[in-house]
């Protein structure tokens, strides 16, 4: 008997998936981890909390001790803070909820690949609107954007992979208007405490504001795939109505209420890397390449002379691995540096030099 492909719907069909390459070298500069762990005692901590997981039974399916433990660090209500596993099932439970068939999500380019990939996989048809030359976002580009009616709009703080951050008053205008147009305002903040500010303030129950973070940057979780969102006790009901039943499991529960109360470890953490980051700046700057303004744990730099794809082979062969960002939208020969180890970056810098 021949075997039968069932086959996929027709659109999927078109669709890449969203990959990093993840080579074996040294440095592994592409995916903006954390460069070290978490502390050992929150490890400690973990370890022995697993003695009293019940196997058993399903975990709390309203991740009610988590989501408490996060309304408290943000001083805010448990009923306005919504868990996931990482901040994209965040972004996907937002497109299930507000968009679908008939209904579109905007995002400005470039930005974020997921918040596109992700809205075509839910069906929601996509609005891709324009940065400006410098990669920063203009009103007029918005108003154009929201003429259109998405339901959805993406505004990523600091942006990836250019690593700009939003400036507040734009912040405010941006939501305003979304507010006008019927439209849920998505800031995606995954770099969000590498950043000078924030758009956590402007949440209230009366704005469609919806501010999304995750534990796999700077809580140096990221094999723990943990995420979550702030925003209106309204919208938050909703996209616990599209989860999938127990979705979150006891372990990431407990490991992320766990983190919580290693705030000053974390935020030691994101100072060391901050300072880091400020390195790094300063030695592109002495080499042919230019390079963006970052707020986030990565730096966006494009080779004066040469082509991307041949610096970044040339990286790897000394065992760096950078990430290409030849695919996003006018990033042509343009590629993305985590701020890693000092000792990482120094090797980074010089195989840069040799290169270049």
């Amino acid at each position: 008997m021949t075997a039968t492909r069932v086959q996929p719907r027709g659109d999927l069909a078109l669709m890449a998936g969203y990959h990093s390459p993840q080579l074996d070298v040294p440095v592994r500069l592409n995916t903006n981890e954390s460069p070290v762990g978490p502390p050992t005692a929150w490890v400690e901590e973990l370890a022995a909390a697993l003695t009293d997981v019940a196997w058993n039974r399903y975990p709390d399916r309203e991740a009610l001790a988590l989501r408490s433990a996060l309304a408290d660090h943000h001083a805010t209500t448990v009923d306005a803070v919504f868990c996931a596993n990482g901040s994209n099932e965040v972004i996907q439970s937002v497109l299930l909820a507000y968009g679908g068939a008939g209904r579109t999500a905007a995002t400005f380019e470039p930005t974020y690949a997921v918040h596109s990939h992700l809205a075509r996989i839910t069906g929601t048809g996509v609005i891709q609107g324009e940065r400006n030359e410098d990669f920063a976002l203009g009103l007029d580009e918005v108003d154009r954007v929201l003429a259109r009616g998405p339901g959805v709009v993406f505004l990523c703080s600091p942006d990836n992979p250019t690593g700009l951050v939003a400036d507040p008053e734009q912040v405010v205008a941006v939501a305003d208007r979304c507010a006008g147009a019927g439209a849920l305002l998505v800031v995606d903040e995954a770099y969000g405490q590498f950043a000078p500010s924030t758009a956590l303030d402007l949440i209230d129950d009366d704005r469609p504001l919806l501010v999304t973070r995750t534990f796999s940057k700077t809580w140096a979780m990221a094999a723990g795939r943990l995420g979550y969102g702030i925003g209106p006790a309204w919208v938050v009901a909703e996209l616990a109505k599209v989860a999938l039943p127990y979705h979150l499991d006891a372990v990431t529960q407990l490991a992320g209420r766990l983190a919580l109360g290693h705030v000053e470890a974390m935020d030691e953490r994101v100072r060391r890397i901050v300072d880091e980051r400020g390195r790094l700046v300063a030695g592109l700057g002495h080499l042919p390449v230019r390079q963006w303004p970052s707020g986030a744990n990565f730096i966006l730099f494009r080779p004066d002379a040469a082509r991307g794809d041949t610096v970044w082979q040339a990286l790897v062969d000394r065992g760096v691995l950078v990430r290409n960002c030849a695919s996003w939208p006018r990033l042509e020969d343009c590629l993305r540096v985590t701020v890693g180890t000092p000792e990482e970056n120094d090797r980074f810098l010089t195989a840069l030099e040799e290169i270049l």
